[in-house]
């Protein structure tokens, strides 16, 4: 179809001129082999990409025996995220979403190179759980594929893990990550380089093995297409376009071709695979036996090679989280009826969560909507533990909380839920909460504050609504008041407010209540 003469292609001048600014997102994917970065514009309905960046650092190659990340490696990766931070400094706050996948997980603890990581940045890292990653690399494929009718296998092969998903659409219902990637596999059975039948026998097998426990299950799910994502199936894909087969797609027999070339060379410095970068020819080897058995496994016969992964799963991620369809809403929802939460209840503890938190933003600077958004949260499921016993219902909670598999939520999102779900009533202690980052230790203990007084305020579980109540903070100091007398014809309250004083002064604040 061809537009009327003088028109723009998309939009009337009027139009033009009604249209919002255009958002720009990034989303950057420190995973095990490469870094990532890709910033989109989305204007009018559409994600465009305007850039993208892309550095092989092998972070994962660069673990010690005590999962701490190697200096010589570090500084590859510190010096790889200034450069990103370089293009991401005129973002704005919340546009940008940072995740490290496998390698980052296993090296948690080593606390020092996360803080520097961020710094070089510019933007906070997530750590993500394995299937969280899956979740986002099913999303990335599905928003940039065709729409196709039936069940989708979507496989991807990183550097540190391997990700099984199968879903219709946009959503995603079996979800697996594996301990399998090319760098470990590559290092483990192709050392230095050598590219032998034995070394190629001896990869399947570890592939198999962690393939075995969930093949079964994928295979019986089944599925009407099968694509794969990132550089191993990407790679496989040019590869096989350079050997003539100009579809691209990916077959067992296929494989074994590739595999046999490899053998041939013998070494990875005298091999030449049209289509193979020459920066991924060393962990290339371990990505093709892995990929290798993922077929053999679950009956792949054929895979296309998907231009959507992680990271743009990230981007699709976070647009939903700006246009209210945060998919970690979704989540908690999802969990509050599983344990049987009682809604009316959790609602009246939010609201008032809210509105307290109205009231003393400005002064314990919770202005940001993310500090909003976790209360609610916490206040949604601060009851989730009495479906398993109401005595020490909130240590019940909190254990879930911290454990479950929730899409959408970064690692430690999670872990500060817990924390102010695990904390809501009875005495306090703050020791959980020393293992969030210490930048945000403030912040979580004032949210803990608001949420226990909201908690308290509906002790009496009624629908009748709360008197207007005004809260003051300053510093750690904080004054509750109600309209005259209310207190007198609530002794309840008034007694549950005098201990909760008692409760808070053990933690550095001091609650007036008149």
């Amino acid at each position: 179809m061809h537009e009327p003469a003088g028109r723009d292609a998309r939009l009337t001048a009027a139009d033009r001129h009604r249209a919002p600014a255009a958002q720009i997102i990034a989303a950057v994917d420190l995973g095990s082999n490469s870094f990532h970065m890709v910033v989109a514009r989305f204007e009018f309905g559409q994600l465009t990409i305007i850039d993208r960046l892309r550095e092989m650092v092998l972070l994962g190659a660069g673990l010690d025996a005590r999962q701490r990340i190697e200096p010589g490696t570090a500084e590859r990766a510190i010096a790889c995220l200034g450069r990103f931070g370089e293009r991401l400094r005129v973002m704005h706050a919340g546009s940008v979403r940072a995740v490290g996948t496998n390698t980052l997980r296993r090296a948690r603890t080593d606390k020092k190179f996360l803080a520097r990581a961020e710094q070089a940045l510019g933007q906070p890292i997530e750590i993500i759980s394995g299937i969280e990653e899956a979740r986002l690399v099913y999303l990335g494929a599905a928003r940039t594929g065709p729409a196709e009718p039936g069940q989708r296998l979507v496989v991807d092969i990183g550097g540190g893990s391997t990700e099984l998903v199968i879903g219709t659409g946009l959503t995603a219902t079996r979800l697996e990550s594996l301990y399998i990637g090319c760098v470990g596999m590559s290092a483990e059975h192709f050392p230095g380089g050598a590219l032998t039948a034995g070394g190629f026998e001896h990869a399947r097998v570890a592939a198999r093995l962690e393939l075995e426990p969930v093949a079964s299950g994928f295979r019986k799910l089944g599925w009407e297409t099968a694509v794969g994502t990132s550089g191993t199936v990407r790679v496989t894909a040019d590869i096989l376009r350079g050997a003539g087969y100009a579809d691209g797609i990916i077959t067992p027999v296929r494989l074994a071709g590739i595999a046999g070339r490899m053998g041939e060379a013998g070494q990875v410095d005298r091999l030449t695979l049209p289509g193979l970068p020459a920066e991924r020819a060393l962990v290339y080897a371990g990505g093709l036996a892995i990929l290798q058995e993922v077929c053999a496994s679950l009956g792949v016969s054929s895979m296309k090679a998907s231009e959507g992964a992680l990271r743009e799963g990230l981007l699709y991620d976070l647009l939903g989280r700006l246009t209210d369809e945060d998919a970690r809403a979704r989540s908690v929802s999802a969990l509050a009826r599983r344990y049987h939460v009682d809604i009316e209840q959790s609602g009246r503890v939010a609201r008032t969560s809210a509105a307290l938190l109205e009231q003393v933003a400005a002064d314990w600077d919770l202005h940001r909507p993310v500090n909003g958004k976790i209360l609610l949260w916490a206040a949604e499921l601060h009851e989730l533990g009495i479906d398993i016993s109401h005595a020490k219902h909130h240590r019940h909670a909190a254990y879930l909380l911290e454990h479950a598999d929730l899409p959408g939520f970064p690692r430690l999102e999670q872990k500060l839920i817990a924390c102010l779900v695990g904390a809501h009533r009875r005495n306090l202690s703050l020791a959980p909460f020393t293992d969030l980052p210490e930048a945000w230790q403030p912040k979580a203990r004032y949210l803990l504050v608001i949420l226990r007084l909201a908690v308290l305020l509906h002790r009496g579980r009624g629908p009748d609504p709360l008197p207007a109540i005004d809260l003051r903070a300053g510093g750690r100091s904080l004054r509750l008041r109600f309209p005259a007398c209310w207190l007198d014809t609530h002794p309840l309250t008034k007694l549950d407010l005098e201990r909760e004083a008692r409760y808070l002064c053990a933690i550095g604040f001091t609650l007036t209540a008149e």
